[in-house]
């Protein structure tokens, strides 16, 4: 790929949306159409190009923003495709500054959602100039003018100035890469690609103001590392040119300076990366050769060297904690399990992840994010990677202002069949919601508006899919602050304990399973203390499930009949994570995911 000479050949585009409304899919169809690989590569049968995380594939959602590049006659588009769920919304933040525009992707059913104003009030704010693509068209539910109408008074809300209220609209079926400036009589069958996209971009995305002959200056946005080059600085060029060999100054968030030298200066280009001789102003670039530059950091000409802004992310919403393993079986499942390991860890993730903080805490760590799935992510890759270790219930971040504790609040948008509007209205009248708006749609769906506590929300998702047949569409976005309420009722039963450590037997679980729900099944290793189901009453119970039959010289032909047990209840890491109370923890290790008390001695547990 040949470097661009000239800055006005160059468009910097930011591609943002709710989640599932088709953003990495019209990337996808941007990257093809583009002429981005050949056409026997692999990645012209492959979707979701670039979700390229293990976790990304398996839960079929983007978590990392990701900048890639592609030609289009002339110019040069660098795109930056970002997360959806608003846990992730500090890579949004973070790299909205690498563009000069946005490519607004909204569902043609569902319209603009929760994460669809936060990302656009961002855009706008940082004065990006919007195009607006309504894709899915083809869904028997669209309805076009509708969604048109509720963004139009999306963009009078959240505009900064009146420049921004006068945006350009196409419509797509991102997943057949077609898409057009008028709406269409028979998507369906009609002819069309993304070559309407591509001169929206050019045309309506204005070309990065810069100043070439100035010292060179750029915020470090992103960082990414391989084995053979080290550590690459990725970021946005804001003036000047950098070239391999140059001499640079590294502005450090403490106002230090270090000095350093340019070994590489890589381009993206659809998936991979090439080197290139010389970066301008306007284009995003990878830098090695600055090893300690951390995100949020300027690195800028050796000898005249000005810091930027540092990068602001908005605060976290949850804390967990997050420390070695303590119970009967540590160390063997996990190959890292020492509260150093842990810690070493925890500091490197914190190079990459903006939105995450760690602060010490006894033997372990509080571990602060955006959301339940922004720390199921980090539990599950460290999981992955063999540490081993112990995680408390989450805790809402609350601050003091003016002497009193402020919580988060929420706006939360559920989407639910008719049938089940009664089941999810006692559920939030149990947590204390506040219900704002309710209407209903055409096809049987009626969309409810509710405003409440973040607290209140911790569990809900998984109680409500599981009262709804999975039919629930849910969505939440915290939008400010309020004074701190009384707290709320325990909603949970419960829990069967192991009341010693062994072996499970048939025999033992048949009798836990007629007090409850069991989460183990027969020949599993248990310890005195864990969490082996969940009781039909209110308060714990101790059960023995490793006691054996014994064997008598009488004996009844009925009493040796085949053991029917029920299948176990097995949780995913998230649904571990919304059980546990402040009494227990969940033991994570890279072959199990244990729920126990945190005191296992049952006398001192009692006290």
């Amino acid at each position: 790929m040949t470097t661009v000479q000239d800055p006005s050949k160059i468009r910097n585009i930011a591609i943002i949306a709710h989640v599932d409304h088709g953003k990495t899919t019209l990337v996808d169809g941007l990257l093809k159409q583009s002429q981005t690989f050949r056409d026997n590569q692999s990645e012209m049968s492959q979707d979701l190009i670039m979700d390229s995380g293990d976790q990304e594939k398996e839960r079929g959602i983007t978590i990392t923003a990701k900048v890639t590049a592609v030609q289009h006659a002339d110019y040069r588009v660098n795109i930056i495709d970002t997360p959806g769920h608003a846990d992730f919304s500090g890579e949004v933040e973070r790299t909205l500054n690498l563009a000069d525009g946005c490519l607004l992707i909204v569902d043609a059913q569902e319209g603009p959602m929760p994460q669809t104003k936060f990302v656009l009030g961002k855009a706008l704010a940082a004065e990006l100039k919007p195009i607006v693509v309504i894709n899915k068209i083809d869904k028997s539910g669209s309805r076009i003018k509708e969604v048109e109408d509720e963004l139009a008074d999306l963009f009078l809300e959240l505009a900064v100035h009146e420049d921004q209220l006068h945006y350009p609209v196409y419509y797509a079926i991102g997943r057949a890469g077609k898409a057009w400036s008028e709406i269409p009589s028979d998507p369906e069958n009609s002819e069309a690609d993304l070559e309407v996209i591509f001169d929206a971009i050019t045309t309506h995305v204005p070309a990065p103001s810069v100043e070439l002959d100035k010292p060179f200056q750029m915020l470090v946005t992103a960082l990414a590392h391989d084995t053979f080059k080290g550590k690459y600085a990725i970021g946005r060029i804001t003036r000047g040119r950098v070239k391999p060999g140059d001499s640079v100054t590294l502005c450090k968030k403490d106002g230090t300076f270090t000095k350093a030298r340019i070994d590489n200066v890589f381009m993206s280009h659809g998936v991979s990366k090439s080197e290139v001789q010389e970066g301008i102003a306007g284009d995003i670039v990878q830098l090695t050769g600055v090893a300690d530059a951390q995100i949020g950091e300027t690195i800028a000409d050796g000898n005249e060297p000005e810091a930027l802004p540092v990068i602001e992310v908005e605060a976290p919403t949850l804390r967990i904690y997050l420390g070695p393993n303590t119970s009967p079986f540590k160390g063997k499942e996990g190959e890292f399990n020492t509260s150093r390991q842990i810690s070493e860890r925890l500091q490197k993730e914190l190079e990459t992840n903006v939105g995450l903080r760690v602060a010490d805490d006894g033997i372990g760590f509080t571990v602060s994010g955006r959301g339940e799935l922004h720390l199921g992510v980090l539990i599950e890759t460290m999981r992955r990677e063999g540490y081993e270790f112990e995680v408390g219930r989450p805790q809402v971040v609350t601050s003091v202002k003016d002497g009193v504790t402020m919580e988060p609040v929420e706006e939360v948008i559920i989407e639910v069949p008719a049938e089940h509007v009664g089941t999810v209205q006692m559920e939030l009248g149990q947590r204390r919601a506040t219900l704002k708006e309710q209407f209903a749609s055409p096809k049987g769906v009626t969309k409810l508006i509710y405003e409440m506590p973040t607290r209140a929300l911790l569990g809900m998702r998984n109680i409500l899919l599981t009262n709804t047949k999975g039919t629930i569409v849910m969505n939440s976005l915290v939008t400010g602050t309020q004074p701190e309420g009384s707290a709320l009722q325990q909603l949970r039963p419960g829990v069967l304990i192991a009341f010693e450590t062994g072996v499970t037997t048939p025999y033992a679980l048949q009798n836990a399973e007629a007090r409850g729900t069991t989460f183990v099944g027969p020949a599993e290793k248990v310890y005195a203390g864990q969490i082996i189901g969940l009781n039909t009453r209110s308060e714990d119970m101790e059960i023995n499930v490793c006691k054996t039959k014994h064997l008598t010289n009488m004996r009844s032909s009925s009493s040796d009949g085949v053991v029917q047990l029920t299948p176990p209840t097995i949780f995913s890491l998230e649904q571990c994570l919304d059980f546990i109370e402040n009494d227990e923890v969940l033991e994570a290790t890279p072959k199990s995911l244990r729920l126990r008390k945190k005191e296992l001695d049952p006398k001192k547990r009692k006290r």
